[in-house]
């Protein structure tokens, strides 16, 4: 049915099927935006440091149906980032699509403040989290601007809190936001989209073995929803931003969130 003269032939749902999708970063958002883009038709790289983990995770992917192909890979490094993307062009063709996820969270445990932090963490969170996530976005740039494509970074809300700790990890947030700005604007002329997701709590299976059912429900009673964060929710918003649907997004920085950032 149409109403008021609109055409409703032009919608042509996902269109994702046949592309492929790099994602730089496992573990528990990474694998559930591998199984979401799987699902709806993408060739999927599923890269991570730990690469028995990304070998199981991409095992069940193709159990289910899906293609999907685990690649064992150290984002601080720039020649192991560079034989990700090789790899993912001569496995799986050239990506369409990037998604860079990966972080150290072992150092993240460690980032105290400004005086207490030893520089070992603080060196080792920008490596993986900044230097890493520009060497991902300069190995696939190419093929995203070859064929008009996409990339998203994982962010947080951290960037935009002053928080009294964790202050590397905010830093490096704060910059993959610039780094995303930069590249939407100097090749969005050229078709290719950038964007950020600004997660919430997102009960990632190593989070939730570590944080007790209490604890979950005061951060519930305490936020804007009926619960904590899934990986498929952030699992949808990246797939969005990768479809037609999400050709005019650019340049963004998108809080999934539960309406965290508001404040009581």
């Amino acid at each position: 049915m149409r109403r008021g003269g609109a055409n409703m032939d032009h919608i042509q749902g996902r269109d994702l099927a046949g592309k492929v999708a790099l994602i730089a970063g496992g573990g528990g958002i990474g694998a559930a935006v591998a199984r979401r883009l799987a699902a709806e038709g993408c060739r999927v790289v599923l890269g991570d440091k730990d690469g028995d983990g990304a070998e199981r995770d991409a095992g069940a992917i193709r159990a289910d149906g899906g293609e999907c192909m685990a690649v064992a890979y150290d984002q601080s490094d720039e020649a192991s980032v560079a034989a990700l993307v090789q790899k993912t062009v001569d496995g799986v063709g050239a990506p369409d699509f990037a998604f860079v996820n990966a972080m150290d969270m072992a150092a993240v445990e460690y980032d105290t403040d400004l005086l207490d932090i030893d520089m070992g963490v603080f060196d080792q969170t920008l490596a993986v989290g900044l230097r890493g996530s520009v060497l991902v976005a300069r190995a696939v740039m190419p093929y995203l601007a070859a064929r008009r494509g996409a990339i998203v970074f994982t962010s947080s809300d951290a960037a935009h809190f002053g928080e009294p700790c964790r202050f590397a990890y905010a830093m490096t947030k704060s910059a993959v936001n610039a780094l995303m700005r930069h590249i939407a604007s100097r090749w969005g002329p050229q078709g290719v989209r950038a964007n950020a997701i600004l997660p919430g709590i997102v009960m990632i299976p190593r989070m939730a073995e570590k944080m007790d059912e209490a604890i979950q429900s005061r951060l519930v009673a305490g936020s804007r929803s009926t619960r904590l964060g899934r990986g498929e929710d952030i699992a949808a918003m990246v797939a969005m931003l990768f479809s037609k649907d999400g050709e005019w997004v650019n340049g963004q920085t998108i809080s999934v969130n539960g309406g965290g950032t508001m404040r009581p």
